[in-house]
């Protein structure tokens, strides 16, 4: 497999990934004393760097050389990046649990809207019927009332 298909497998050795970087050896140590660089370790405590070790060398490098930061920057900028993917990842979620609580809203109020269809009387200002009776012209219903006798 190569490097490339495994990026945070630790594959080169220091003195190839300081080449790969454009650095010298003892700036990865420094780097790595500063906790801006992490490689793995080999059974014999080789330090082994992976392809996405040897791209975030570069990064530093851009970042102090073109951009004249200090490690101290350089750090902060590694957790404000941290911070952002963290937040991504939260904002995805939210986002997918408010769409999911979305849906079960629209469901549930089309169920309340069925069940309120079905329970509703239209209403009728008083003395008006919903169907007027036959052969009456004012619309008036004659309701017969019968009470029990007393």
């Amino acid at each position: 497999m190569s490097p490339e298909s495994q990026p945070d497998r630790g594959v080169y050795m220091i003195s190839v990934a300081a080449e790969l970087a454009g650095m010298h050896p003892q700036t990865l140590r420094i780097y790595e004393a500063r906790g801006l660089i992490n490689p793995q370790r080999s059974p014999k405590n080789t330090r082994l760097y992976s392809a996405e070790d040897v791209s975030r060398l570069r990064r530093i490098q851009e970042l102090t050389g073109e951009m004249g930061m200090n490690l101290a920057g350089v750090e902060r900028v590694f957790e404000l990046e941290q911070e952002i993917l963290r937040m991504r990842r939260r904002l995805t979620n939210l986002e997918r649990h408010s769409e999911r609580i979305r849906e079960e809203l629209e469901s549930e109020l089309q169920r309340v809207r069925r069940a309120a269809k079905a329970e509703m009387v239209r209403y009728q200002p008083p003395g008006q019927a919903l169907v007027p009776p036959a052969g009456r012209a004012d619309g008036a219903v004659r309701v017969r009332i019968t009470r029990p006798p007393s």
